[in-house]
């Protein structure tokens, strides 16, 4: 800086004080002057550009798959892969690039969702996004309401402890709306067998046959019969069928 302009050296340390305000894409100046502006004949204006802002590449809207909806069918195990010995969901359904939203197990029947979006995959199978969904457990012998109790308040399986749940029993006019199994369940004269109903949020693996077994009352039978408001009544599905739905569905209340 040449002598003779005016600033004095207690002026260079305010330089630092020098405000500046930068707008994201557009070209801004800074002043800097002395402290006296009538004494100081020369101010220095020099450009500042401002950092522009992070460019973030769009994607067209993509539209969003229905959900399936599978009944799926005792036996089959809940993969696409050929199996040996047993059916797999290739067999009822023929939609490719699809993965099943939660599990179920291949001697469980029932209501199983499929969709090719892992988000949606996500908020219909994950615990923390407390979907409920809906079994029928046809167990051997007639549980008491303490049991009943006990499986609603929560049960101790040794390596976790199953959240609070509703549970009820199932009237004979609704269990006799669901389909004959192939094979049929064994049945012992001598005992009697109770449907009963537990709505939960979790799905750990086996989870609903554990909790009646841990209360004395095994499960012969198991039918998922609804996710959210999605039921297999109302979609009127056999086993082995299978039907596209809203992927709002779960979460949409029956009309």
């Amino acid at each position: 800086m040449k002598r003779g302009c005016g600033l004095s050296p207690e002026h260079h340390s305010n330089h630092a004080d020098a405000a500046a305000r930068a707008v994201s894409g557009v070209l801004c100046f800074i002043s800097v002057c002395g402290q006296d502006p009538a004494r100081d004949a020369l101010k220095f204006r020099f450009p500042v550009y401002a950092k522009p802002p992070r460019q973030t590449r769009r994607f067209p809207d993509l539209p969003s798959m229905p959900l399936i909806a599978l009944n799926k069918p005792f036996g089959t195990i809940c993969q696409f892969s050929a199996h040996e010995t047993r059916a797999s969901l290739g067999d009822w359904v023929k939609t490719p690039g699809v993965y099943p939203a939660g599990r179920l197990d291949a001697d469980s029947e029932g209501l199983l969702l499929l969709t090719d979006d892992g988000a949606l995959q996500a908020r219909i199978a994950e615990p923390r996004h407390k979907l409920v969904k809906r079994y029928w457990a046809q167990v051997e012998g007639a549980p008491d309401d303490a049991a009943l109790a006990h499986l609603a308040k929560g049960v101790d399986l040794g390596d976790y402890v199953t959240r609070p749940c509703r549970v009820a029993r199932v009237a004979q006019d609704d269990s006799d709306r669901l389909w004959a199994r192939t094979p049929p369940i064994r049945y012992r004269a001598s005992i009697p067998t109770t449907w009963i109903e537990l709505a939960i949020s979790e799905g750990k693996n086996r989870q609903v046959r554990r909790m009646t077994a841990a209360v004395g009352y095994p499960t012969l039978r198991l039918v998922r019969i609804a996710i959210g408001a999605l039921d297999i009544f109302s979609l009127d599905l056999a086993p082995g069928e299978c039907i596209e739905v809203s992927a709002r569905a779960p979460w949409q209340a029956p009309r």
